[in-house]
């Protein structure tokens, strides 16, 4: 993660949230895939591959199909919105997290986690800048990479003493966004998925009075 102002890496913390949200929905109601943690995917296609288990295998790869062109479609909205790219962006996160509720509710079921993986790789253009992605929104491993590596800078005097609690925050904001997320699909199953798109809204709004320059 960049160094980012502070009002923009509560923004940041806070899409991540969204993203573990997403993530802990999509792993409940869909035997255990993932919307946003692709490296997980991976390894249930190769273990599909190896099984011989065919559902799987199309479902692990649909999904990494999804993501990437969600990534491709934030990237457009991202460019296409000029100044307003981000609101753009998040229009598109929420757009797709609707009709993936509307799946959910009235077919084809399978459908839904497809565009919950879109949503997801969407999102990740929020904080682009020439094409470039700034801050990746929803996968933590990196995260938690930096996080060591600053940790030890910082215990061996190389480097900021507190350089690491960003990416502590950043971890710990889509740990509570799961959390979120498993209790609302034990509250209100596949009806969660509506609550994580009035969220996307509602972080829309956010997003659009972030100065267009942060």
């Amino acid at each position: 993660m960049q160094r980012l102002p502070l009002s923009v890496l509560l923004v940041a913390v806070l899409l991540a949230a969204l993203a573990g949200f997403v993530d802990a929905i999509a792993f409940s109601a869909f035997a255990g895939f993932f919307a946003s943690f692709m490296s997980g995917n991976t390894t249930r296609l190769g273990v599909a591959i190896a099984s011989g288990l065919q559902a799987e295998l199309h479902t692990a790869i649909s999904l990494i199909l999804a993501f990437v062109s969600g990534v491709m479609g934030g990237a457009i909205a991202a460019r296409a919105g000029g100044v307003r790219g981000r609101e753009a962006v998040m229009l598109l996160v929420t757009a797709l997290l609707a009709l993936a509720a509307l799946c959910l509710g009235f077919g084809p079921r399978p459908l839904a986690l497809v565009l919950l993986a879109g949503a997801m790789g969407a999102e990740n253009a929020v904080f682009s800048r020439n094409g470039e992605v700034r801050v990746g929104l929803t996968y933590m491993t990196g995260t938690l990479v930096r996080f060591g590596q600053r940790l030890a800078d910082a215990l061996m005097g190389v480097g900021p003493r507190a350089g690491w609690w960003r990416e502590l925050l950043f971890w710990g904001g889509f740990l509570f966004g799961t959390l979120g997320g498993a209790g609302a699909f034990q509250l209100a199953g596949d009806g969660a998925v509506w609550i994580a798109a009035v969220l996307a809204g509602l972080l829309t709004l956010l997003v659009a009075r972030m100065p267009a320059d942060e």
